[in-house]
């Protein structure tokens, strides 16, 4: 017997226990409304549906239908896009940049390497230097170093070495002490040779401190000089 749902009583009307019936029949089917109401709510509440992401920019940047399908299933995220879209507007190849943001994925981490990549490439580093810093995963943190050995003017060959030594975590100098090398004298072919003996930052800056100190000294004497002649 339903809660609230009696059968009819002896003495009383049929009429009455038709309204019972029906009164009955509307409660029951009301009250499974209700239920079901408050589980689909529920449910949508618990459910949040995810932002579908953006990938026009992939599209707009000259990746090829196929590439971008390849990205999709790396589910590279809204962050990332603008990123890998910069590396195609360098003039990248599509491999290059999927084996890039591929790196990314086996070094456990999003991509985040178009910024130091175009400075790379303004530089003038090519695809393949660019391409062998992201598999070693050292592209940001090198960039800045390998772009000032550029500047200082070293030739390509001595950049290309100690930067490959760089990547293979061999000993190295950095630029700051090489340039300031460079500026007391020391010749390129020394400071590769300074490179093959080991030594480090921190006896370079001596050296480059006993070269400046020799040089102030010996214009200081060249004036003591003439100031006696006159």
């Amino acid at each position: 017997m339903r809660r609230g749902c009696s059968s009819a009583l002896p003495g009383l009307p049929s009429k009455w226990h038709r309204l019972q019936s029906v009164r009955c029949w509307f409660t029951t089917r009301l009250a499974g409304s209700a239920a079901a109401l408050l589980l689909a709510t529920l449910f949508l509440t618990g459910c949040e549906q995810k932002p579908k992401i953006d990938y026009a920019p992939l599209d707009s940047a000259g990746f090829s239908p196929s590439t971008v399908d390849q990205l999709k299933k790396l589910k590279v995220s809204d962050t990332e896009i603008p990123q890998i879209a910069k590396l195609k507007q360098l003039g990248l190849s599509d491999e290059t940049c999927l084996a890039m943001v591929n790196d990314a994925r086996a070094h456990h981490h999003i991509f985040s390497s178009g910024d130091a990549a175009g400075n790379l490439a303004a530089a003038g580093y090519s695809e393949q230097d660019i391409l062998a810093m992201a598999q070693a995963d050292q592209i940001d943190s090198i960039s800045t170093d390998a772009i000032t050995l550029k500047l200082i003017g070293l030739s390509p060959a001595t950049v290309h070495l100690i930067v490959d030594r760089r990547l293979q975590s061999q000993p190295t100098l950095s630029s700051a002490s090489i340039g300031r090398l460079k500026n007391t004298g020391v010749t390129e072919r020394q400071i590769l040779e300074y490179i093959s003996q080991g030594m480090t930052d921190e006896q370079a800056e001596k050296e480059a401190a006993a070269r400046e100190a020799k040089r102030n000294h010996a214009n200081t004497d060249f004036v003591r000089t003439r100031g006696r002649r006159r």
